[in-house]
């Protein structure tokens, strides 16, 4: 092999694989310290898309399940006023029944009777969620109500809740379309209130169909973060033991290339022996 000065060939090779271990050796570090193999778009520039596209997916599949639960509690808070004015309606049904039976003082029971109107109208105008009146017949409650239920924006990932008019009037129990003051009109509002309760129960069913079909929802979306979380996991996070198993062989690697580098550079002051 001939003698050199002026470049050291075995030095410059050394230096560059101490470089790249060094190199390594950072990389290993930068990712045990964030627990991420993928750091920047440079690791991995279409893993890091994909994680990326992941990540949103996952920020908006959880607002959309928030959305979701927000719908439940305004359903929730309908289908209580629904049932509060069925209970209503129920007495209603037992007073008209007992002015129909012609045996009863009937001005005992219209007191009662139109209290209970009353309070059917005063239940509906005060249901609301936020802002939002629901069963009053009109606004918001009655246009429609749209939830976002999905991270695209389609059809199949927006719910639309609707709800129907209960006051007295939109039931045709009001004070104007029945009474019980008469055994006649007596027997008229008990058809009246059976017609509001069969309105009613339906009402009750059509929310009731309405939570089922959220609660499905809610599970999907969870399902679906779970699974879009486990697949970002596996593209983006670190496994800890191999890459400690990289660093280490690293280190040693960058141990080795110092030392033979210290050879390396020493070669060329044997020439000073030929000219002693």
């Amino acid at each position: 092999m001939a003698l050199i000065v002026n470049t050291n060939m075995n030095a410059l090779v050394i230096e560059n694989s101490l470089t790249s271990t060094n190199n390594a050796i950072s990389s290993s570090l930068q990712k045990l310290s964030s627990g991420l193999k993928i750091n920047s778009a440079q690791d991995d520039p279409a893993g890091y898309a994909v994680a990326n596209s992941f990540a949103a997916k996952i920020a908006a599949m959880n607002v959309a399940s928030q959305n979701a639960s927000e719908a439940q509690s305004m359903l929730q808070t309908a289908d209580g006023a629904y049932s509060q004015i069925n209970n209503i309606l129920v007495q209603m049904k037992s007073l008209a029944t007992e002015a129909a039976s012609g045996q009863t003082d009937n001005a005992d029971l219209t007191g009662e009777f139109s209290a209970l109107q009353g309070e059917i109208t005063t239940i509906a105008n005060s249901t609301s969620y936020g802002s939002t009146n629901l069963i009053s017949g009109t606004g918001t409650g009655a246009s429609g109500i749209t939830f976002q239920v999905g991270a695209t924006n389609s059809g199949t990932n927006q719910i639309s809740i609707s709800f129907y008019g209960a006051t007295a009037a939109c039931l045709a129990v009001d004070s104007g379309t029945i009474g019980i003051s008469s055994l006649a009109s007596a027997q008229v509002a008990m058809d009246k209130i059976d017609s509001a309760l069969t309105s009613i129960n339906a009402y009750m069913g059509d929310v009731g169909a309405t939570q089922n079909q959220l609660q499905y929802t809610i599970n999907n979306l969870t399902t679906s973060i779970q699974n879009y979380t486990s697949s970002q996991s596996t593209i983006e996070d670190v496994d800890m033991a191999s890459e400690i198993s990289n660093l280490t062989k690293n280190q040693i690697l960058q141990q080795s290339a110092m030392a033979m580098l210290a050879q390396a550079n020493s070669q060329p002051q044997t020439i000073l022996k030929l000219l002693g």
